[in-house]
């Protein structure tokens, strides 16, 4: 009796990581042409989901360079024991996870016509909404389309299909393009860590500010240089005065009865992270910066009898 056509546990593990790749793949290829959709087609009535996201971007591409590999892996191996015989074509396990990826498939082409529909009759069919629901319907419809032709067609063994050729490579193809249109838009490392240390520098900053404000209320004046709010709060140690990527210590000058500067040496524009939602930090619209050494005026916060807020003014860059 020949085991490897019955080596089922072996084959339903590779036809399951197959679907745990292909979702991955199927479900961040989606996600790159929605992220170029939200960078390059801006859509007011596009409320949810329709903001650019560096970080959705990045997470897509990861899953792209890792999941792509495997599917096309598992496939070779799967379809390789077809045309040698290894597996038969009738086995239950070829056929119960084919028939579950074709019944997900088609749950998602169900759900992306009933998308479109509901938009449709909210009066809210915009393009965003339009390009998605296609992007999701022609994605499934592929998935749902060759694992249908798959399932049903009679010869495996000793037969190379030519359709199922060109579903591979018509279908690398749209990854590979995909991922090189993603890094036309997505940071580069370097920037997104320089971003990420000038967000050390504001979260610096912000603490700063608040102990300056605490001074304020105790005191009513601001303390003449770091030493004498260091002599109040024994706790600020000299890394909270320093940008971390230099080391150097930051500038700290009285300018008025609540007014102050801070002064440091940023990497990154202020003004390009809040224009994506998903970079837009409470820091960034607070101390708006530059690229380069910057001096940001700020005035501390206090609050009224009746506990309200005194807005302060929003520091802005000495040019």
């Amino acid at each position: 009796m020949d085991n490897t056509k019955n080596n089922s546990a072996k084959f339903a593990f590779l036809y399951l990581l197959s679907l745990v790749a292909l979702g991955f793949v199927s479900v961040n290829v989606g996600q790159i042409i929605f992220q170029l959709i939200n960078k390059y087609i801006v859509d007011i009535l596009s409320q949810n989901n329709a903001a650019f996201s560096s970080d959705i971007l990045k997470f897509a591409i990861a899953s792209l360079v890792i999941a792509t590999p495997t599917y096309y892996f598992c496939n070779k191996f799967i379809y390789g024991s077809l045309y040698k015989g290894e597996l038969d074509k009738e086995s239950g396990v070829r056929k119960w996870l084919t028939y579950l990826i074709i019944f997900i498939a088609f749950l998602v082409m169900i759900g992306s016509l009933i998308a479109i529909l509901v938009n449709f009759l909210n009066g809210a069919l915009t393009t965003q909404i339009i390009l998605k629901s296609l992007t999701t319907l022609v994605i499934s419809g592929i998935v749902f389309s060759f694992y249908f032709y798959d399932i049903r067609r009679e010869k495996t063994a000793d037969y190379k299909d030519k359709i199922i050729k060109i579903y591979f490579f018509a279908s690398l193809a749209v990854i590979v393009l995909t991922f090189v249109a993603s890094l036309f838009i997505v940071e580069s490392p370097q920037v997104a860590r320089n971003r990420q240390i000038d967000q050390r520098v504001l979260s610096n900053f912000n603490e700063l500010d608040n102990n300056l404000s605490n001074y304020y209320q105790i005191y009513k004046k601001l303390p003449a240089d770091f030493s004498a709010l260091k002599a109040e709060y024994k706790y600020i140690s000299d890394d909270l005065l320093k940008n971390p990527k230099t080391q150097e210590m930051f500038t700290y000058q009285v300018k008025g009865d609540r007014e102050y500067e801070l002064c440091a040496t940023f990497l990154t524009d202020a003004s390009a992270n809040i224009q994506n939602k998903d970079m837009a930090y409470y820091y960034d619209t607070r101390w708006p910066h530059g690229i380069g050494y910057q001096c940001l005026t700020q005035k501390v916060q206090i609050f009224n009898k009746d506990g309200s807020l005194v807005e302060p003014v929003p520091a802005v860059p000495f040019r």
